[in-house]
């Protein structure tokens, strides 16, 4: 939760940056704001709230990065902040002092548009005309002496990614602020500006009064100007008289009348109207090469964004990028693991057995290295993803899959945090933020943790080896167990496009938007903007999944110690014990003896260990779900397992070696650690039975359940985070677990009758 911010703590004076996608606005904003920013989200939306500290004229500002937008007319909560900002309506952000619009200098006509629209506002404006080199490299000649005084406003030269025309920015922000107000002249026709004023005053004085609170001229510009869209709905559904409603949508409906019959119909009059003037404002102000020159990113794009040769650099580059998730971040991982076992380990050495020591180790300081060990991923996933949207690539990718996805409901934009999230759902959640489209990214949000993620291959390597033959079909090409392990990670993707396509059908119903985007010019990416955006968004993921993940974690080893009763548990073993113990001390360091009664001390250790998992809270729950599991294959045991990995995948390797009495230290990386757990489980049998517990269909059924279950807390945890809301993590994980339990069902019993 985002507390909303006084300004008091923002500073003396408040500005906005406001510009279209693909601008800089973010380079801009780091180097004025430079470390002196904080990150948050607006309440209400999933927007990022970024609020620098700068000083204009030796007074104190802050800086608000505002969204980017092609236009201030909202469809969504989420475009909504940016008008709510301008207008002084949000209570977590004061009144603007002044508004910074960054624009494009190779795109003018359409960059001005969001710029006609700002200044009708009336707010003290400064426009920043970015890139200036790519305009120049382009043979564009702009007049911007001419270009400020038809605007009326100062316009600044600039090359953010290079910092020139900071200072000059700067500068002129202070004097603007000084200056006194400017007319505001809308390039609106005046029939239009009639029509706005007189439903703005049925509105505060006619059938509608008292309705709704005061609506800014604006909105009431945009009620009339976008039909059916977002403003129409919020505003009706603030009145609660039904009677109300159907006047003020009649008077709506009645002034766009009046206008189409006045030869300015409703929505063209905005576009045609703003297009004129920028036309007017721009007449020989720009001078235009008689031929367009081939730029270097022309010539790149004939490569890469090529229907074959694109597409297969594409698959290169992110393989790559998947592959680096995975390699680059196995070393910190493990730094992490081992200082978490290190810091384990002190505690243990200095602290007397009992539950105080238990909660420390196995709960705290195991709940946040299991926070922290993803941190490694998170920073190399969105140092890539910062280096191919800061260097203009990430637009093509975003093209080339576009047609792939059209089919399931989704756009191409929705590739980049599915494949991530083949390494972890969580960064594949974060990055989903690229998609501007509600249902677009809430749909890729629900589906993403289907994706087969790191955290599931322990399990899948642990029981293909132990359960499933070394055989090769069609000679020696293809491995049975490599074949099942290729299975697990298509069931996830199968699953994942049926989703898509219910969800896309039913509770995220809408039509898949067309990908209009801009293909903006290739440039080397800034190291500053990279390593700023990596470490945000993993600063981003400790602070907001880190608190829960910690209380789940204690959750879990609150139910696996309690009731530790130690004289059910340990009387019956403890002159057994004693006895063990008593010889060890009157053996030699040197004595074969030795290492057989360490053996055997640690064999009847991991005893105790498991008996306490049996009579604990998780225990008696795994006994009492076994009626519900015994369908899937499964017995109490691996039920315990099962609800013990909910918060977490990694969790049911550890109980698994727990509950055969191997410890809670079995490493699949370690081949006698993963040898002993594999003969445990061949071994198992059903209580008072010889009967084995694993089979084929047994292990399968698990590997189904683990590919389809939502046993990951931190996902939901980032979900809810990103979504703002706890409907969809739950509706996630009821879903996905009622998947995976039918899936185990079927899986299990289609192949015992197979083998029977």
């Amino acid at each position: 939760m985002v507390t909303p911010t006084t300004a008091h703590e923002l500073g003396t004076m408040t500005v906005a940056l406001i510009g279209n996608p693909n601008v800089g606005k973010s380079t801009l904003f780091n180097a004025l704001a430079g470390v002196r920013q904080r990150v948050g989200n607006y309440p209400g939306v999933t927007v990022d709230k970024k609020i620098g500290r700068m000083t204009v004229g030796g007074r104190n500002c802050s800086l608000v990065d505002l969204p980017g937008t092609y236009s201030l007319a909202p469809r969504s909560p989420d475009e909504m902040v940016a008008v709510d900002v301008l207008l002084g309506r949000r209570g977590d952000v004061p009144p603007l002092d002044a508004v910074i619009c960054i624009i494009d200098a190779s795109n003018l006509e359409r960059n001005l548009y969001l710029v006609s629209q700002v200044f009708e506002l009336g707010l003290p404006t400064v426009v920043a005309v970015n890139m200036v080199d790519v305009a120049r490299q382009r043979g564009l000649k702009i007049d911007l002496a001419t270009l400020e005084k038809r605007l009326g406003v100062p316009v600044v030269a600039m090359q953010a990614n290079r910092r020139h025309g900071v200072v000059q920015l700067v500068e002129a922000l202070s004097q603007i602020i000084a200056s006194p107000p400017r007319t505001v002249i809308s390039p609106l026709p005046e029939a239009f500006t009639k029509e706005v004023k007189r439903l703005e005053a049925t509105l505060a004085n006619g059938h509608g009064k008292g309705a709704i609170p005061a609506v800014p001229r604006y909105l009431v510009e945009r009620l009339l100007v976008d039909s059916g869209e977002y403003i129409e709905t919020a505003l009706f559904k603030k009145m609660p008289d039904e009677k109300v409603r159907q006047k003020l949508r009649h008077d709506v409906e009645a002034a766009r009348v009046r206008l189409r019959d006045d030869g300015h119909p409703v929505p063209a009059v905005e576009p045609i109207s703003r297009y004129r003037w920028i036309a007017g404002v721009l007449d020989g102000v720009v001078q235009r090469p008689r031929q367009a020159p081939v730029t270097i990113s022309d010539r790149i794009d004939r490569v890469l964004i090529h229907r074959f040769w694109g597409l297969a650099i594409f698959v290169v580059l992110m393989i790559v990028v998947f592959q680096s998730v995975f390699a680059w971040a196995t070393y910190p991982m493990g730094w992490i693991d081992a200082a978490t076992a290190l810091l384990g380990g002190a505690i243990e050495a200095s602290m007397p057995q009992g539950p105080l020591r238990s909660l420390l180790v196995d709960g705290m300081i195991a709940g946040v290295g299991g926070v922290l060990v993803f941190l490694p991923q998170i920073f190399v996933l969105f140092f890539f993803l910062a280096v191919l949207e800061d260097c203009g690539y990430m637009a093509r990718a975003a093209y080339l899959m576009d047609r792939l996805f059209v089919p399931v409901g989704l756009s191409g934009k929705s590739f980049v945090p599915l494949l991530s999230s083949f390494a972890c759902a969580i960064p594949g959640i974060m990055a989903a933020r690229i998609i501007e489209d509600r249902r677009d990214r809430l749909t890729t949000i629900l589906i993403a943790p289907l994706m087969s993620c790191s955290a599931r291959l322990p399990v899948y390597t642990v029981l293909i080896a132990a359960f499933i033959p070394k055989e090769y079909l069609f000679g020696s090409w293809f491995s049975l167990q490599g074949l099942t392990m290729a299975a697990m990670y298509a069931v996830g993707m199968i699953t994942a496009i049926a989703v898509a396509l219910v969800l896309k059908r039913t509770l995220l119903r809408g039509p898949t938007p067309p990908l209009v985007m801009e293909l903006p010019a290739y440039k080397w990416p800034s190291p500053s903007n990279v390593l700023h955006r990596m470490f945000e968004r993993g600063w981003a993921f400790v602070r907001r999944a880190g608190t829960l993940i910690v209380a789940v974690s204690i959750l879990v080893w609150a139910l696996l110690y309690y009731p530790h009763n130690v004289e059910q548990v340990e009387a019956p073993l403890r002159l057994e014990r004693l006895k063990i113990e008593t010889r060890l001390a009157t053996l030699g360091e040197d004595d074969p003896l030795q290492q057989e009664l360490q053996r055997q001390l640690r064999t009847l250790n991991n005893r105790v260990e498991a008996a306490y998992v049996r009579q604990s809270i998780l225990g008696n729950l795994g006994q009492w779900v076994e009626p519900a599991v015994a369908p899937l294959g499964w017995d109490w045991r691996i039920g315990c397992a099962a609800i013990a990995s909910f918060p977490a995948r990694e969790v049911v390797i550890a109980t698994l070696g727990i509950i055969y009495e191997l410890g809670g230290d079995v490493d699949v990386d370690d081949s006698q650690s993963r040898t002993r757990l594999m003969s445990a489980l061949r071994n198992a049998t059903w209580q008072d039975s010889d009967r084995p517990v694993y089979n084929i269909p047994v292990a399968l059924s698990l590997m189904v359940f683990f590919a389809l279950c939502a046993q990951c807390a931190a996902t939901l945890v980032v979900m809810r985070r990103e979504t703002q809301s706890w409907r969809w993590p739950v509706f996630t994980f009821v879903y996905m677990t009622t998947l995976a339990y039918l899936g185990a069902l079927i899986t299990y019993q289609v192949g015992i009758r197979l083998i029977s």
